[in-house]
């Protein structure tokens, strides 16, 4: 394939394998997986548990490396880039959400978002006004100042959305996002999902158990076997 083929891709796997060293021998979670995520595609990766939907998460967003195939973001050969350069791209283009939040319980919801932007260098008074402004669009700029136990689980979420969407990422990663949320909540988040991956010309994976919140994405995948077999879209 060429780079201007690779172009139109943001994300693109070839024969990802993934295998596990266990004391009852090896494991194999991803066998041969192939994917590719156009730019602007909100793709919904759906399975049963222990398929293996998170350590493509991971893989995908630079957090774990295959056991073999290649990997590429924008055409980039992530196998071909040092350590640093691999934690430089995942700070400035992925942005993550996990079922649990992993919010700083001692920070305000302000200081956890703006906590991402300080460790890429911004001063105190930038990462303050860059958090306020997507704290505003998640609907809590009045809550900036209350802590994640002070939060329902929804504004928790939607403070770990905001963080996500700090550093101003071009692919979003979402694994259950609204696992831990009540109906209505969950229904109210993905609505926001859905808002932001549009406004922030985002390109999304969700990893959901949800068959509807998966049908409101552009194409669903289901990972079976170790690999990926298409659903809809």
């Amino acid at each position: 394939m060429s780079s201007e083929e690779r172009g139109t891709f943001l994300l693109q796997a070839h024969g990802l394998a993934k295998k596990f060293v266990t004391e009852a021998g090896e494991v194999s979670v991803l066998d041969g997986l192939d994917l590719e995520v156009r730019n602007g595609e909100m793709l919904a990766v759906v399975g049963e548990s222990g398929a293996g939907k998170s350590t493509l998460l991971q893989i995908l967003g630079t957090l774990d490396t295959p056991s073999n195939g290649e990997l590429y973001f924008q055409s980039v050969r992530i196998s071909g880039l040092s350590e640093d350069q691999v934690s430089d791209l995942r700070n400035r283009e992925i942005g993550f959400v996990w079922q649990l939040h992993h919010l700083l319980p001692e920070f305000t919801a302000e200081e956890n978002v703006g906590f991402p932007l300080r460790l890429r260098g911004a001063g105190a008074a930038e990462a303050a006004e860059k958090a306020r402004r997507v704290l505003e669009e998640v609907g809590l700029d009045a809550r900036r100042h209350h802590r994640p136990g002070q939060l329902s689980g929804g504004e928790q979420q939607r403070v770990a959305l905001a963080r996500a969407l700090a550093n101003g990422p071009s692919l979003l990663l979402a694994d259950e996002p609204t696992g831990n949320l009540d109906q209505r909540t969950g229904d109210m988040v993905f609505a926001l999902i859905e808002q932001l991956h549009q406004t922030h010309n985002l390109t999304s994976i969700i990893v959901t158990h949800n068959p509807a919140f998966a049908r409101r994405c552009h194409r669903v995948v289901e990972l079976t076997g170790g690999r990926l077999q298409q659903v809809s879209g």
